[in-house]
C-alpha cells in the first residue's frame, strides 16, 4: 500500500526546503493548522465577543505561512513553539491596524501604569488597589470598574511585551526561540533584557497575581480553570491578571525611560 507523503512531516519538510513544492507547503499548512486554533482559542478567550474566532483563524494562518516559510531546520529548534509565537504575531498585528481598543482605554491603562510606579518609588513596596485609586483621583469602584473594562485588552498588551513591535525583528521570549536577526549582538541583548526585566517584574508580584501569570502562561489553564484552583469566580481571575499584566508593563516602561 503507498503511503500518503503528507503523513510524513520530515519529507514534506525536506521536498519544500529543497524544491519549494507547493504540494509539500500546502500539506505542511495543513498538518499545522491546529496550532492556529490553540493560539486564536487562546486569544479570544480574553477579547470582546465582537472579535470573531474566526477572524483571528484567519489571521494566524498567515503566521503559520510565514513560519514556514522562514523557519530554518539547520537551527534545531522546535517548528511548534516558533511557529505559534509567529501565529500570535500575526494575530496581534491585525489586531493593532483594526485599532480596536479605544484610545479612551489605552490612556486610563497608562494612567494606572503611571500610578504603579509612581507608588512603588515613593512606597518602596508593591500599592494597594486603595492607594492606587488615591493617586489617580477615582474610587475604588471606578479603579475596578476600569480594571474590569481593561481586561479585554491586558492579553494584546502583554503578548505585545513579549513579541515586539516588528515581529519580523523580534521574537517571543517565551520559549527563548531564535530569530534571523538571533545573531546581532545588539538584538540579543536587547533580548535578553527584556526577558530580565519582566522577569524581575514577574517576581515582585503579589502572590496571587504571580499564581494567575504562572498558571494561565506557562500551564496553559483558562480563567476559568484558575478561578476554581483559587476558589475565586473567573471575572476575579481576570482582574488580577490585569493588574499582573499591568504592573509588568510598568515596569518595562520604566526602564526603558518612559512612563513617571
Amino acid at each position: 500500500m503507498r503511503t500518503d507523503p503528507r503523513t510524513d512531516v520530515s519529507a514534506l519538510w525536506a521536498r519544500y526546503k529543497s524544491d519549494g513544492d507547493e504540494d509539500a507547503r500546502e500539506g505542511l499548512i495543513l498538518n499545522y493548522s491546529p496550532l492556529v486554533k490553540y493560539v486564536a482559542g487562546r486569544l479570544s478567550a480574553s477579547l470582546p465577543q465582537t472579535v470573531d474566532t474566526a477572524d483571528l483563524i484567519s489571521y494566524g494562518v498567515f503566521g503559520l505561512i510565514d513560519a514556514i516559510e522562514k523557519f530554518d531546520l539547520e537551527r534545531g529548534f522546535k517548528f511548534e513553539t516558533y511557529a505559534i509565537a509567529r501565529i500570535k504575531g500575526a494575530i496581534i498585528d491585525e489586531l493593532r491596524a483594526m485599532d480596536w481598543v479605544p484610545r479612551s482605554v489605552r490612556s486610563r491603562a497608562r494612567e494606572i501604569e503611571n500610578a504603579y510606579i509612581s507608588l512603588e518609588n515613593k512606597l518602596k513596596r508593591v500599592p494597594k488597589d486603595a492607594e492606587v485609586a488615591e493617586e489617580m483621583g477615582v474610587t475604588d469602584k471606578e479603579l475596578a470598574a476600569l480594571l474590569t473594562k481593561l481586561s479585554y485588552t491586558s492579553v494584546v498588551s502583554f503578548e505585545e511585551l513579549w513579541v515586539g513591535g516588528d515581529r519580523d525583528e523580534h521574537q517571543s521570549a517565551i520559549g527563548s526561540i531564535a530569530d534571523e536577526t538571533a545573531e546581532d549582538p545588539v538584538t540579543v541583548f536587547e533580548s535578553e533584557e527584556i526577558k530580565d526585566i519582566l522577569a524581575g517584574a514577574i517576581d515582585r508580584l503579589p502572590e496571587r497575581e504571580k499564581i494567575v501569570i504562572a498558571l494561565y502562561y506557562y500551564e496553559g489553564l483558562t480563567l476559568k480553570e484558575i478561578g476554581q484552583v483559587l476558589g475565586v469566580t473567573e471575572s476575579r481571575v481576570s482582574q488580577l491578571h490585569t493588574k499582573a499584566v499591568l504592573r509588568m508593563r510598568a515596569r518595562l516602561h520604566a526602564a526603558q525611560g518612559f512612563g513617571a
